[in-house]
C-alpha cells in the first residue's frame, strides 16, 4: 500500500503547501498547518482519490469518532482500513 501513502502524503502536502518530502509520519495536522478547512478539504481529496467515504466530523476531529487525523500516519492507516472495506 505504498501508492495509499504516497497519495495521501501528496495530498496532505499539497493542502499544506508543503512539499510531500516535508510531511513526516508523526505529523498532526496542525503542525502541517492545516487549519480546519483545510483538513476538510483534504478529507475531500481523500474521497475523491480513492473513492471512499470518510466518516469525518470537523466539529470534531478526535479519534474515536470513525476516522483518527491524528497524525499523517493514522490518516494513512485509516485510509487503507477504508479501502479494504471496500473489498479492493
Amino acid at each position: 500500500m505504498d501508492e495509499v501513502r504516497e497519495q495521501v502524503i501528496a495530498i496532505l502536502a499539497r493542502q499544506a503547501l508543503l512539499s510531500p518530502e516535508d510531511v513526516k509520519p508523526d505529523d498532526s495536522p496542525d503542525s502541517l498547518g492545516l487549519d480546519s478547512l483545510g483538513l476538510v478539504e483534504a478529507i475531500f481529496a481523500i474521497e475523491e482519490s480513492f473513492g471512499v467515504t470518510v466518516p469525518f466530523s470537523p466539529n470534531e476531529p478526535v479519534a474515536g469518532q470513525g476516522f483518527d487525523v491524528s497524525s499523517v500516519d493514522r490518516i494513512i492507516a485509516e485510509v487503507e482500513r477504508l479501502i479494504a472495506a471496500t473489498g479492493r
